[in-house]
């Protein structure tokens, strides 16, 4: 028994081993990749930020990214677009690609989590203090994503009519193409509230947080990562991937204001 628990010891080591001589390799590779990552608009500032950090560690690579909604990415994807690694904000359109095959399985992974928040223009004098206030008559333009390709609208939806408010702010409602359009509309006052994830706000000093919906009205927001089956180099992207799970990336997804 116990020469074979000291077996096993040893072949874990060996593996953790192989596993940081390859990474190592790899980061010392002359080979030149490029590498294309289709990602959430709401992961865009701290993309930017991540992406600097993982090239500095591996110079060999280049990651060239193209952001979205969700929805639009997933028929991006299912359209044969030549995307290496998939990140959405949600496991709805995560789901989609997995049961179509397109997908390495072994790869999926949930990497953050988010709040969905109600927002106003900075300075705004409509007394919005609330979900509830989107019913006042006073407020006659209320920006959403569009819930059937925006996860963000699919949530705010959600959280309308857990509180019982979404027929009347559907009467009020203009749909964004993505949630950085939601947020765009807000900060530039052509609407009078919107609803995003809270990072997005927190990305904007033109526009205040005014409540942060309850977990229980909304499906969790989640954020989903996988290596697509038509990369190229699927190794390569995979090592991506992995890096939104270390300290480094973690650290810049804190400062953005993603959960873990």
């Amino acid at each position: 028994m116990k020469r074979t628990k000291r077996i096993v010891s040893l072949l874990l080591i060996f593996v953790v081993l192989f596993s940081l001589s390859t990474v190592n390799a790899f980061a010392k590779s002359t080979t030149k990749y490029s590498i294309t990552i289709s990602a959430a608009a709401s992961l865009a500032n701290a993309m930017t930020d991540i992406a600097k950090l993982y090239e500095k560690k591996y110079p060999n690579v280049e990651l060239s990214f193209n952001y979205g909604s969700s929805g639009a990415l997933q028929k991006q994807i299912e359209q044969g677009s030549p995307v290496d690694v998939f990140l959405s904000a949600a496991t709805k359109q995560m789901d989609a690609l997995k049961n179509e095959g397109l997908l390495y399985n072994s790869t999926i992974k949930t990497l953050l989590y988010n709040d969905i928040v109600l927002i106003v223009p900075k300075g705004s004098t409509l007394s919005i203090v609330n979900f509830g206030s989107l019913c006042n008559n006073n407020v006659k333009v209320i920006a959403l994503g569009e819930p059937t390709t925006v996860p963000a609208g699919q949530y705010a939806e959600e959280t309308l009519k857990y509180y019982g408010y979404l027929d009347i702010v559907k009467a009020k409602a203009v749909y964004g193409k993505d949630v950085t359009e939601v947020l765009t509309w807000v900060a530039g006052g052509n609407a009078d509230a919107g609803v995003v994830y809270k990072t997005d706000a927190l990305s904007s000093d033109k526009v205040e947080i005014i409540s942060t919906a309850s977990l229980a009205s909304h499906t969790k927001v989640e954020y989903p990562g996988a290596v697509i089956k038509g990369s190229k180099h699927p190794k390569v992207a995979n090592t991506f991937l992995k890096f939104l799970t270390t300290k480094e990336a973690k650290a810049v997804f804190d400062a953005y204001g993603f959960r873990y």
